[in-house]
């Protein structure tokens, strides 16, 4: 009887603390916080598999079934998150371009000026890309299989990312940093389009670890060299 009587305090104890611990921290068994994570953790995993299969097959030649399978998904969920093969190839674009700007917007701020900071935006857009060949082929190559995504360049997302950009540029400016003869929006049109030819023949060739960081580097050297004023 007595043992009886002692074990339950021992016992409950630290399952309580636990539970309480959980409540307060918001742990995953709360019920809205794992249908969030996974849906996004589900649309995640179809970009990834999006990126291998368009990067094998390219983008004529894939089927979404093809994705759906690679990502462990029914068909039908694909359009649950895309309405279309464009629109995942799209997205594709977009969330990489996301990742961009939260690197940059994270980062900037703390550059003491635009010189440093152009120079990192190239830094980041190629070392990104480090490591992720299929990912570089998808966004370099594949996105010019679909007329649709060309068109989408000018979408909100890859127009801030310029815009970004462009106002790295027009601080330049004003600082005496940059010539002023130069539109902002040109350079950063250049920037990106350089970055691009880079990432493609990086892709397309050996992929070489280290190549992207080394380009980044130069790139940002001759850039700044013709902003001089």
């Amino acid at each position: 009887m007595r043992r009886t009587a002692a074990t339950p305090p021992a016992t409950p104890t630290k399952p309580n603390s636990r539970r309480a611990e959980g409540a307060s921290s918001g742990l995953k068994e709360a019920t809205p916080k794992p249908a969030r994570t996974r849906g996004g953790d589900k649309r995640e995993r179809i970009l990834a598999a999006a990126v291998k299969v368009f990067a094998k097959s390219g983008f004529h030649g894939t089927r979404v079934s093809e994705v759906a399978k690679a990502a462990g998904v029914a068909d039908g969920t694909i359009y649950l998150y895309f309405r279309s093969k464009d629109e995942l190839l799209v997205s594709l674009f977009e969330d990489r371009v996301d990742k961009l700007l939260v690197h940059m917007n994270a980062e900037l701020s703390n550059l003491p000026d635009a010189p440093a900071k152009l120079r990192r935006v190239i830094e980041l857009q190629l070392g990104l890309l480090e490591g992720e060949r299929d990912l570089a082929e998808v966004i370099t190559v594949i996105i010019r299989q679909s007329s649709k995504l060309i068109k989408e360049y000018a979408a909100p997302k890859f127009g801030a990312y310029l815009d970004a950009i462009a106002q790295v540029v027009v601080e330049g400016q004003n600082a005496g940093d940059f010539r002023k003869d130069v539109s902002p929006h040109l350079v950063a049109r250049a920037t990106y389009g350089a970055l691009d030819s880079i990432a493609l023949l990086w892709a397309l060739g050996r992929a070489e670890q280290g190549a992207l960081v080394r380009s980044a580097k130069q790139l940002a050297d001759v850039l700044l060299r013709g902003l001089l004023p």
